[in-house]
């Protein structure tokens, strides 16, 4: 392993530690939803408003009037994104949510032949009706109480929801190819704070502590981890990053598990695990058979 590979897997492995911890954070904080993402947005647009500035990124040049309003709705949707997810949390559990979140590919992949008019291929039919079971194994692990079962039905419809916004941020940033990747960061956390600066409810009373969850959601899960997850992906390898972009959903669900005690039920178990395998096999095995392709034979192995 070179360096900068073993460089660019410790910043990615950092940063989707950092990502795991995030729901500890949004719970512990005991603020609404809305709140929470504000703070996030306009702490985190101070931090990466700093490092565009420190990379010489502030220029006009690096934006045309169609990449700023590209860059303005995906910030549209990471902010509903967000919004979603962390309201799934109180509902359904970090773990569940999480696991849910990441049928997000699968959604990606729906929205590419809709808008993009890629190709949906047998394996990748393959593998969202895998997801799709798994889903219905977290499903059918619904509590037995009535209010529960809503509760938690509702909690899994948040993070469809957010991993459908996150599937349209990530096609918009399909088209900002080229443009600095910090820079699409600032302006969709900008718009964050422009979208809920008339929502948020500045009189909610919060403590030192809680105040410190929110300014570590800025700067360290937003601004620092921005920048070690866009210093691994311009190091690493695509099927790498796929690999070690696990790393978050198992970090979530034992940080679920340590700080609130939730334990997943066989069903539950067994439906995280599908999606995630389902998830890998879109990304990974999508990676190798690219790589088949690429070498000699390979076309008439990437086509068995």
């Amino acid at each position: 392993m070179n360096a900068e590979i073993k460089r660019g897997s410790l910043e990615m492995i950092a940063a989707m530690l950092i990502s795991g911890t995030i729901g500890w954070f949004v719970l512990m904080s005991g603020q609404p939803v809305i709140n929470v993402v504000f703070w996030r947005c306009a702490v985190g647009a101070l931090v990466l408003l700093a490092i565009c500035g420190a990379l010489g990124q502030l220029r006009r040049d690096c934006l045309t009037r169609a990449t700023l309003l590209l860059a303005i709705a995906g910030g549209v949707a990471l902010v509903i994104n967000w919004l979603l997810l962390f309201a799934a949390y109180s509902y359904a559990s970090i773990s569940i949510a999480t696991a849910v979140y990441n049928t997000q590919p699968f959604m990606l992949v729906a929205l590419g032949a809709l808008f993009l008019g890629e190709k949906l291929t047998a394996r990748k039919l393959l593998w969202l009706a895998l997801a799709f079971v798994g889903m219905m194994l977290v499903v059918l692990a619904q509590p037995k109480q009535a209010g529960d079962q809503s509760n938690y039905l509702l909690g899994i419809l948040l993070s469809l929801g957010a991993a459908f916004f996150y599937a349209l941020m990530a096609l918009a940033a399909k088209r900002l190819k080229g443009t600095p990747p910090h820079l699409i960061a600032l302006i969709q956390v900008t718009v964050g704070v422009v979208m809920l600066l008339p929502l948020v409810d500045f009189h909610v009373p919060a403590t030192a502590g809680q105040w410190g969850m929110l300014a570590t959601l800025g700067v360290l899960h937003t601004g620092l981890m921005y920048v070690l997850l866009y210093g691994a992906i311009q190091k690493l390898p695509t099927n790498l990053i796929g690999s070690l972009s696990f790393i978050y959903p198992i970090a979530a669900m034992l940080v679920d598990r340590l700080a609130f005690g939730h334990r997943l039920v066989a069903l539950q178990f067994a439906g995280a695990a599908i999606i995630l395998l389902a998830a890998a096999g879109m990304n990974l095995l999508g990676e190798r058979k690219v790589k088949l392709a690429a070498t000699p034979g390979g076309k008439q192995a990437s086509e068995q």
